[in-house]
């Protein structure tokens, strides 16, 4: 049988899977941006101390990050179905958790539950790598984006349920953790048509598989790994304290939730052609480009804070983590052999998932605790920015002067 006709086996196959993804992005994933819209404002309400207000978002990402390397070794020995499974059940957990500590009024029992989501947010996370698993090179970047643009119908689904569902009961915010535990239960039906292979075993002749030092030590790598940390982290930054700087500047909870639903469907939304604008203009171009709108996004936020400066800034925002996000993976995904997919996309996400955590934790801290008000603590956030930006923009440009790590496209 031919390549060309390998290709478009493989790519039946991977347009399978990447519909069933995309489906989960909708059903499954409306949960993160439900939890992200009240995870800090529920968090404010239990804890002791307003400088802890985000930290139930900060441990759903720790979890994630802890439960990176693992989940990915699960997932070479298993395969992405047995991964999304076990995902789902600790959204289901942790979602179950997270309502019953709303009842007691218990904060610890809340980043317990945090913790336990932070496995769903985890295995989420390796939706754009399963969708490339069963691609052809000139399909991947395509079926990567269009898993993201998934989260497009999740976007518009999660905040508006939040809105229907946060004082659904007594309890302030209990019921939007019974919508997540239901969805959780509802979308994982669909993990059952997946159909993605075992990575093959290195063959006679094939590259050895490298170990994870020399991995993370290739500049391609290095770079890629460096512009989807900063991406998703400056994104979580800027995110995670939007919904207190909304509400703390004289708007509501529905302002908030709104403002989130816009930047959430800036996030997915250009999935639509992404992956065509990195197949034609390059990935390094569109990495650049996303690093570029999201300083953007800080300029914006620190004009002013006026409900249309949210917008702006958080729509900006969401298409920059879109840009660079999605293009350093692709960039990933060309820089590895299958062999080494457990071992190297596990490193990336503990890697990324730690910025994103460090980043989570900062937030509440600018936000509540540097300065007297809102605006004030707002600005800190948004000027925090800047020097990330300049390390991934500055190694993106390194990889650029190096002719022998550019990859033909």
């Amino acid at each position: 049988m031919t390549q060309i006709a390998d290709d478009m086996i493989d790519d039946r196959r991977a347009k399978r899977t990447v519909f069933i993804l995309v489906l989960a992005q909708a059903i499954i994933g409306a949960q993160m941006p439900m939890i992200f819209t009240i995870g800090g404002l529920a968090g404010q309400s239990l804890a002791s101390n307003v400088c802890f207000a985000t930290l139930p978002i900060s441990l759903i990402v720790l979890g994630s990050m802890l439960s990176a390397t693992p989940m990915s070794n699960f997932m070479q020995k298993h395969g992405r179905r047995a991964g999304f499974f076990v995902g789902a059940a600790g959204g289901i957990i942790g979602a179950a958790v997270g309502a019953y500590a709303l009842y007691t009024s218990s904060f610890a029992l809340f980043l317990v539950g945090s913790l336990f989501t932070g496995i769903y947010m985890s295995a989420h996370g390796f939706y754009r790598f399963a969708a490339a698993d069963s691609a052809s090179d000139a399909f991947r970047p395509k079926a990567i984006s269009y898993v993201m643009a998934g989260g497009l119908a999740a976007a518009v689904f999660g905040p508006q349920l939040v809105k229907v569902t946060a004082d659904a009961f007594v309890i302030p915010f209990m019921g939007t953790y019974a919508a997540v535990l239901i969805l959780n239960l509802v979308g994982v039906g669909l993990f059952v048509f997946l159909d993605i292979p075992l990575p093959e075993q290195p063959k006679e002749g094939d590259r050895p598989s490298r170990s994870r030092w020399e991995l993370i030590t290739t500049p391609r790598i290095a770079v890629a790994v460096i512009c989807a940390t900063v991406s998703y982290a400056l994104m979580n930054l800027m995110m995670t304290s939007t919904p207190l700087a909304v509400v703390g500047c004289g708007y509501t909870q529905d302002n908030a939730a709104d403002v989130v639903s816009g930047h959430v469907l800036a996030m997915f939304a250009p999935s639509f052609f992404t992956g065509h604008l990195i197949a034609r203009f390059g990935v390094e171009k569109i990495v650049a480009a996303g690093l570029l709108i999201l300083a953007a996004a800080g300029v914006v936020a620190l004009q002013d804070v006026e409900l249309e400066n949210f917008f702006i800034a958080l729509i900006l925002l969401g298409i920059g983590w879109n840009f660079g996000f999605i293009g350093a993976t692709t960039m990933l995904t060309m820089s590895h052999e299958p062999h080494e997919r457990g071992k190297m996309q596990g490193m990336n996400d503990l890697i990324v998932f730690g910025g994103v955590t460090v980043a989570s934790l900062a937030s509440g801290g600018l936000m509540n605790c540097s300065g007297g008000d809102a605006v004030q603590g707002w600005t800190a956030v948004n000027m925090a920015m800047a020097p990330f930006l300049v390390l991934a923009g500055g190694a993106l440009i390194w990889l650029a002067l190096r002719p022998s790590e550019k990859l033909a496209h």
